[in-house]
């Protein structure tokens, strides 16, 4: 049975499903931009969503916000401002909230930077993938070189103080050099965070009926100890497998995702997780994907797709899967604080992966080893449900 004494940080999640182009690696809920954007029925769409959400936590403050898609960014400053207001009279914002909007290089996006940071957002993650003109080609990414900097130099000068940039690597016939050189350029234009993630090929993309030629495994790990080194000379400390940022630029919303903080999602294909203290459960629910149906049913109750809620080995599995993902690991009374379970539910898998020399354990604190970083699938894999 779950006790919980009480209850996590509460982030909100808000999915944006168009793009202007579909990448071939991206298996995310997005769809290509064939219409004129209906932009302000989906505005309208996610504050009726919200409505529904309200009664399982009035009165929680929100830490976060993540404005994630697709391309969010694709709206206008006017829609952004609108869904804001309606936030702010729906919610109760934190003093420091953390409001984050994902956006595309491109030369009609850039021009909005400076008007999303007078809306409220205060955190902007710019998705570049690369500075390679050629991999950016091989991504079917619509912006090149020119375009990548030119967003993280506006980026600063709209205002934005705390600015992530996406990078990937393991790239098709990428080179350990370029790969360094996209480290090097991204640090040079002084973003407070960067996402540095290897590119995986995932079913139901086109890189997946169609491989394209990646590196090795070998060589996508000397690529990865390169450049986290490269970072870590230049203060991008990291703090996750794929996160490293400056002193105090740490994401608070993905943060609250690995240490199985709660967290709302609206929006095409969303899902949340909430922790229900009075029925002494959590609850996982999402929405239906396709984007027409969503905005059909926003409203009512058919906007749901589908909930369960999770057992005490769903919770175990789910909060070690997450947190395990940290660097430093995690304080041992956090599992209790946000599963609502008692640490013992997990002794036998804790005291396996210490044998192996996978993490280390006490009453304070959790951390996986240097082995279990390089190894975190068979890490996470001790604590699956049996």
């Amino acid at each position: 049975m779950f006790q919980f004494s009480s209850l996590p940080p509460l982030s909100l999640y808000i999915h944006f499903p168009w793009c202007i182009h579909k990448c071939p690696y991206c298996d995310f809920n997005s769809h290509e931009l064939k219409t004129p954007l209906p932009e302000q029925q989906y505005i309208d769409a996610l504050l009726a969503d919200l409505d529904q959400e309200l009664p399982a936590v009035w009165g929680r403050p929100i830490i976060s916000i993540f404005m994630g898609g697709g391309t969010p960014s694709l709206f206008s400053p006017e829609a952004i401002d609108k869904l804001l207001s309606g936030l702010r009279a729906r919610l109760n914002f934190s003093n420091d909230i953390e409001i984050t909007m994902e956006a595309n290089p491109g030369t009609a996006e850039q021009a909005k930077f400076n008007e999303f940071y007078h809306a409220g957002i205060n955190r902007l993650s710019v998705g570049i993938q690369s500075f390679n003109n050629e991999h950016l080609q091989k991504l079917g990414r619509i912006h090149d070189r020119k375009e990548a900097i030119r967003a993280a130099e506006i980026s600063h000068d709209a205002g934005f103080e705390n600015f992530n940039l996406d990078l990937m690597f393991g790239l098709p016939d990428q080179t350990i050099d370029q790969a360094l050189d996209d480290i090097k350029t991204a640090i040079a234009l002084e973003p407070a965070h960067l996402s540095h993630y290897q590119l995986t090929i995932e079913p139901n993309t086109l890189f997946y009926h169609q491989p394209p030629h990646i590196p090795e495994d070998d060589i996508s790990w000397d690529i990865q100890q390169q450049c986290q080194a490269t970072m870590a000379k230049h203060d991008y400390l990291q703090y996750e497998v794929s996160a490293y940022a400056r002193p105090d630029r740490r994401c608070r919303h993905n943060r609250n995702y690995w240490e199985f903080g709660d967290y709302l999602g609206i929006g095409a294909g969303a899902h949340d997780k909430i922790t229900l203290p009075q029925q002494q459960c959590i609850q996982r629910k999402w929405k239906v994907k396709q984007p027409k149906r969503y905005l059909e049913t926003a409203a009512t109750e058919s906007c749901l797709q589908g909930q369960r809620q999770l057992s005490r080995q769903d919770a175990a599995f789910e909060f070690m899967m997450n947190a395990l993902r940290l660097t430093e690991g995690f304080e041992t009374r956090l599992f209790n604080q946000n599963t609502g379970l008692a640490i013992s539910i997990i002794e036998k898998p804790l005291r396996d992966a210490e044998t192996k020399g996978l993490l280390s354990w006490s009453t304070h604190n959790i951390t996986p080893t240097e082995k279990g970083k390089r190894f975190l699938n068979d890490l996470i894999e001790l604590f699956l449900p049996e």
